[in-house]
């Protein structure tokens, strides 16, 4: 019986390129989906309607802090998108990632508003 050890999945440079561009395509995608979906279920809550139809329980988190992380969000999946190929893989992966943690924390202070 013949037992190799497997070896573990390295990506080459172009594969790297094609994984982060796909995952900041998805991010950009994804991200008013999350903002309409979030407020949607903020808004069918009982605090949220109240904010809605009589200005009441409304939410302490200031708009600025919102539209922030939203064109954080933006901006960073459009670097992501725009890096040249091939060069500083590192800054296209730190682009990415904080391009879906801006959209993370968006959806969930949208959340916490309910």
């Amino acid at each position: 019986m013949n037992t190799t050890t497997p070896q573990p999945v390295t990506l080459t440079p172009p594969q790297k390129d094609r994984f982060l561009s796909g995952w900041a395509v998805a991010g950009l995608l994804l991200l008013l989906p999350t903002v309409v979906l979030s407020w949607l279920v903020v808004l069918s809550g009982e605090r949220g309607t109240q904010c809605l139809m009589y200005g009441e329980q409304c939410s302490t988190i200031p708009g600025s802090a919102l539209y922030a992380a939203f064109f954080l969000a933006l901006a960073a999946g459009i670097v992501a998108l725009a890096w040249p190929r091939g060069r500083g893989t590192y800054a296209r992966a730190w682009a990415v990632l904080v391009q879906w943690g801006a959209q993370l924390v968006l959806g969930a202070l949208i959340l916490s508003g309910a």
